[in-house]
């Protein structure tokens, strides 16, 4: 979750023409990830699980291109956060969760 609030937070001082574009594209791909594993977890099966974990981490990496896109049209300052700079710190969150499942390495 903090991961949401912090692309939320960056994101407002996007410039206005991206609204359509760049930040809704990362505000939606930054909530699919925990909305992702929290409906695998609720399904209740592990295959399903297992398959809403992976649509999580290809989340999480549309999401780290989409920053990198940010950081080299300078809309991202040099203040922002580690995670927003390098997003892969959250894979840990992600990753651990795939790692129990056979097929999500």
């Amino acid at each position: 979750m903090e991961l949401v609030k912090e692309i939320y937070r960056v994101t407002r001082d996007f410039p206005k023409e991206e609204i359509y574009g760049l930040v809704s594209q990362m505000r939606r791909a930054a909530v699919s990830i925990p909305s992702n594993i929290s409906e695998g977890a609720a399904r209740g099966g592990d295959r399903e699980f297992i398959q809403f974990l992976i649509i999580a981490r290809g989340s999480l990496s549309e999401l780290e291109t989409q920053l990198l896109i940010s950081k080299d049209l300078g809309y991202l300052t040099p203040h922002a956060s580690p995670l927003t700079l390098h997003p892969s710190l959250f894979t840990p969150h992600v990753s651990p969760r795939c790692s129990r499942y056979p097929g999500t390495n």
